[in-house]
């Protein structure tokens, strides 16, 4: 009984904030759906000023759960600027979590709302969430020979011509890299080689497309490259070997006490765009991730503190910056679920935001 009750109690730190987190999003919508739909008739620049603002309060209740509610430490190496720029985030891939720690930089830049992702053409299919992540700015893409160049290069103009604030996150690696999926490593280290490319250990090889046309694209409207390197506690076994990134249940199960955050603004006159020197420039800013994670990873006693080089800094996330967020939104959902119009208007704004998502995406010139 009391194994149970402790299992039980485990598993309610991650069902409490899911619930939460989920249960909220059709009064988010609703909430969305009424701005775009005053907004229809003003300027398109309101309306995404509107988006803006709705998607930061979302988000910071998101913030509340996996940075206030976990308790865990943010440990920055390196200096984020105090004001908003229009940038690019580029980052290693290891995990679900590396897409919160995007939104524990952007806050602290007052630009939340203001976070956009070029994501994989499968996560189109996520009820609601799928179809919103394309509205707010975010680019669908698919890999390879499939990669259509033309329609990110016309994502990218019609929101620089709109005016609209760009915090763009990019994980270059294309999928993340886990330590147990030896076939995937060894096919990205082989490709490095053939390429004549430096081989890296403890990232994958950057494909650059997505990058490129990014940069290229918004090189007029771009301020700089945020060039980011993340680390969790927690991910060494009893033997020393590196173990897989937290996933979302596990990290809001308060699995990994601290995060390493390695920063570096990379001015956009100090990038090349001629695609393959490009290339070379992002397998180098990897090969730079790679020894960061090398020292971080060095063998050692599980009890050895793991570190970036240099001087980091723990960084706290006020309270009041999320909390404020998590009650308004709460506040918006209880009154559906109290009565029996509302619960089946929650509903129905499940199974419409799905259905009209999925004709968004697939139906969108």
């Amino acid at each position: 009984m009391l194994l149970s009750l402790v299992v039980h109690t485990y598993s309610l730190r991650y069902w409490l904030p899911a619930a939460v987190m989920l249960g909220t999003a059709p009064a988010y919508l609703l909430t969305w759906s009424a701005c775009r739909l005053l907004s229809a008739l003003l300027p398109a620049r309101v309306y995404h000023h509107l988006d803006d603002g709705i998607y930061s309060v979302y988000q910071s209740m998101v913030l509340f759960f996996f940075e206030n509610y976990t308790g865990v430490e943010i440990i920055i190496y390196g200096d984020i600027p105090k004001t908003k720029e229009n940038v690019i985030y580029l980052s290693n891939h290891q995990c679900t979590v590396d897409w919160i720690i995007a939104d524990m930089l952007a806050i602290r830049q007052d630009a939340l709302g203001h976070v956009r992702y070029v994501l994989k053409d499968g996560l189109k299919w996520l009820p609601l969430y799928g179809c919103y992540f394309s509205k707010h700015g975010g680019v669908y893409v698919k890999r390879s020979s499939r990669f259509n160049e033309k329609a990110m290069k016309k994502k990218l103009s019609s929101q620089m011509k709109l005016g609209t604030p760009m915090y763009l996150v990019i994980f270059p690696e294309g999928t993340r890299y886990n330590p147990e999926l030896r076939e995937v490593i060894n096919d990205s280290q082989q490709f490095a080689a053939k390429e004549g490319l430096a081989v890296l250990k403890h990232i994958l090889t950057p494909r650059m497309k997505a990058s490129h046309i990014a940069i290229d694209t918004m090189k007029e409207y771009l301020d700089a490259v945020y060039d980011v390197t993340v680390a969790y506690e927690g991910t060494v076994d009893s033997e020393g070997q590196r173990r897989a990134g937290p996933s979302m249940p596990e990290f809001l199960c308060k699995e990994c006490p601290r995060v390493h955050v390695h920063f570096q603004r990379v001015d956009l006159k100090d990038i090349p765009l001629e695609p393959a020197v490009f290339r070379r420039w992002l397998h180098g800013r990897f090969e730079i991730k790679d020894k960061l994670l090398a020292t971080f990873y060095a063998p050692g006693e599980l009890s050895t503190e793991r570190l970036f080089p240099g001087q980091g800094r723990r960084s706290a996330l006020s309270v009041m910056q999320t909390l404020p967020s998590l009650l308004l939104l709460a506040g918006l959902t209880l009154p559906m679920l109290l009565t029996e119009v509302g619960r089946k208007l929650y509903v129905k704004t499940w199974l419409y935001g799905t259905f009209m998502g999925w004709l968004w995406v697939n139906l969108s010139p």
